[in-house]
């Protein structure tokens, strides 16, 4: 068995190796002087309209070179943060972001469909294993913003405490240590959970399909959001579920009117939502909404299966609370992972499944069998040093700025009459583009031109949202990410401007 030793040496190391927060990514001079600007600007000590400090006042502050200040003031340029003005200097540069509008609520068709999404999902998930293409489309997190080199050595020293006990089968519910640090991260909840009642996954995918495979059978109906995650549409594809659409509101998150209607003329087996920062609007339905789900819910005695992968990219102050928080008959079933956080290579999530967790243990072990040892010790450590909770502070502040630098930039070089969303939380961004433009053939445009998109019609079981694209906001900002939106808005212009002609 796991030995007491080998907990202690974890803390131990964890204490002293990975305690100190989380370093910036290796930045070029130039680049970390604008960076220090761009967090006097988003500060707002530097407000639209004023003069920016001269680049020889930059260079003597900054202690640089004229040269690396020149070239700190052009990135920003390129940020859209700044403009020069002849014969007077820089300035803070007007906000064109505020003047965007978020997309409409959309109406959805009361039926239920059968879904094809796999092939448009497979070139979406092809494109982002390409180095040579610029990535917006999965909504995966730059490696250089993950703590890899942290995570790293507490697998060292994990594997030398070890020894042979990392090498064996973890049988469901998971390694018990990380089972703790979860449940320990609920105590502020309505209704804590145990540790018995949390459950290691390999990722969210498989908690989602765990999930649906053990409360609904083929055919079933089950009500999703409207426009909805791929991956969880292809589940359903995978399980010949059907689809009920749920209309979901970029600011608020699932419409429950639309939600009730739909549950008093359907049987619908369950309900699948992301309440907070939802994908791909990055909607966070406020807590009365979110305590009116669960009472609808229970009224039908109809299970939710909660979605909770980006509640930790939260880009506000105190992260919100899940449904689950509120759960006290267990109808809430809790997905989450790791992955667009910390450690989407270790494939570590987890379910909490309220009254379907033994039945969902039983289906994890006839299908998955047993999960590797190792990734989850070096996460329940990581928890354990608080050195995630830290990492995670900075990465959401990270992807915060992204979101904003990108709705800029959609501002700026987007035809006329394209919406963007305001997302709440996570590393995605869901754009309207004019009718005129169709987001499959910008899709195949831009890959052609070396960028990655995800085309709307990924998100809806139906292919609707003709018009709409997502954009992974995972990166830091750079000249490249810069260019690919630079490529976008020519791209949609031309297409809006050919069908004005």
């Amino acid at each position: 068995m796991y030995t007491d030793t080998l907990t202690v040496n974890c803390m131990e190391y964890s204490s002293r190796a990975i305690q100190d927060p989380p370093q910036p990514v290796s930045r070029l001079l130039y680049e970390q002087v604008a960076d220090r600007l761009t967090s006097i600007i988003d500060a707002g000590t530097l407000r639209p309209g004023d003069r920016v400090p001269s680049l020889r006042r930059t260079s003597t502050a900054q202690g640089v070179s004229l040269s690396t200040s020149l070239q700190a003031y052009v990135l920003l340029e390129s940020r859209g943060l700044i403009e020069a003005r002849p014969q007077s200097g820089f300035y803070v540069r007007p906000s064109l972001s505020a003047r965007l509008a978020e997309p409409p609520v959309r109406t959805c068709p009361p039926g239920p469909t059968s879904i094809d999404v796999g092939a448009l999902a497979r070139q979406v998930f092809q494109a982002a294993t390409d180095p040579a293409i610029v990535p917006l489309g999965a909504a995966c997190p730059s490696p250089d913003v993950l703590p890899t080199k942290k995570l790293g050595r507490l697998v060292t020293a994990i594997t030398r405490s070890a020894g042979s006990e990392i090498n064996t089968y973890v049988f469901p519910p998971g390694r018990v240590e990380l089972r703790r640090e979860l449940a320990r991260r609920t105590v502020d909840w309505r209704y804590p959970l145990p540790a018995t009642g949390v459950a290691v996954t390999c990722g969210a995918t498989e908690a989602l399909l765990l999930t649906l495979s053990t409360v609904a059978a083929r055919g079933d109906m089950v009500a999703v959001e409207s426009p909805a995650y791929f991956g969880m549409l292809l589940l359903l594809e995978h399980l010949g579920l059907r689809a009920i659409e749920i209309p979901a509101d970029p600011a608020s998150g699932l419409r429950l009117d639309a939600l009730a209607s739909a549950l008093r003329r359907h049987r619908i087996s369950a309900c699948i939502a992301s309440p907070t920062c939802q994908n791909p609007l990055g909607a966070t339905m406020p807590d009365d909404a979110k305590r009116e789900l669960l009472a609808l819910l229970s009224r039908h005695d109809t299970p939710l299966i909660e979605d909770d992968v980006y509640g930790d990219a939260f880009h506000g102050g105190e992260r919100p609370l899940p449904v689950k928080a509120w759960d006290r008959k267990g109808v809430v079933v809790l997905c989450s992972s790791f992955s667009k956080l910390a450690a989407p290579g270790y494939r570590v999530g987890w379910v909490a499944g309220g009254r379907y967790h033994e039945a969902l243990m039983q289906r994890q072990l006839t299908t998955t069998l047993a999960l590797p040892a190792l990734p989850q010790l070096a996460m329940a450590a990581f928890l354990r040093s608080g050195a995630y909770d830290s990492h995670t502070r900075h990465t959401r502040a990270l992807y915060a700025r992204q979101v904003a630098l990108a709705r800029e930039a959609i501002a700026r070089h987007f035809p006329p009459g394209t919406r963007a969303t305001r997302p709440t939380g996570g590393l995605v961004l869901w754009v309207e583009l004019p009718p005129s433009v169709d987001a499959l053939r910008l899709g195949d445009e831009a890959l052609r031109a070396q960028v990655s998109i995800a085309p709307g019609p990924l998100f809806s079981p139906r292919r609707e949202y003709r018009h709409c694209i997502r954009l992974n906001c995972g990166y830091p900002w750079t000249p490249v990410i810069d260019g690919a939106y630079r490529t976008l808005g020519r791209l949609a212009s031309e297409q809006a401007a050919s069908k004005r002609r």
